[in-house]
């Protein structure tokens, strides 16, 4: 129906979560009516992005490497730490464990916890397919034995999923 480019650009679109068909259409045609200058932009974001942002190595929250730096390695390798990692004021015995990395960002704005995060990239959804084992779990069970960490706080959302992730986790720490 569309011209390839413009149906490549809606099916790219419609891929990315939360995103269907008509949104898809609505962001496509959107793009179609930004002067090249602000396309570019918006093209070079997502390059940026991709070359210089990996997970922490540590706690798996987003960390971005300098723009000098060597490009994160394509396959997904993890090479640095997080900024909060990073961080020696933060109090390294306590550990908050969060599902994404964006409620890191919400607890940090509330400018309260000083401890350090875990971010398991997920939570369990058998209906989904998820199980522990595609979680950041075994990389949380070896932090607790070389960390020294003393307190966990479970931060997982108030959903079924949620609930789940924190019940196994408490079942699988005792």
């Amino acid at each position: 129906m569309y011209a390839n480019a413009v149906q490549d650009l809606i099916d790219e679109f419609g891929r990315l979560p939360g995103i269907g068909p008509k949104s898809a259409q609505r962001i496509a045609f959107h793009i179609l009516k930004l002067s090249p200058e602000d396309a570019l932009r918006l093209s070079r974001a997502i390059t940026v992005v991709k070359e210089r942002v990996s997970w922490c190595r540590r706690c798996f929250n987003i960390a971005e490497t300098a723009p000098d730096a060597q490009p994160a390695p394509p396959d997904g390798e993890v090479q640095v730490e997080c900024d909060i990692c990073r961080d020696d004021r933060r109090d390294s015995t306590v550990v908050c464990v969060v599902e994404e990395p964006r409620v890191v960002i919400a607890i940090e704005k509330t400018r309260e916890f000083r401890g350090r995060y875990h971010v398991l990239q997920g939570a369990i959804s058998p209906i989904d397919g998820i199980g522990p084992d595609k979680l950041r779990i075994r990389e949380l069970l070896s932090r607790l034995q070389s960390e020294g960490i003393q307190e966990l706080i479970l931060c997982t959302n108030p959903n079924i999923e949620g609930d789940a992730t924190a019940l196994y986790l408490t079942s699988l720490l005792k």
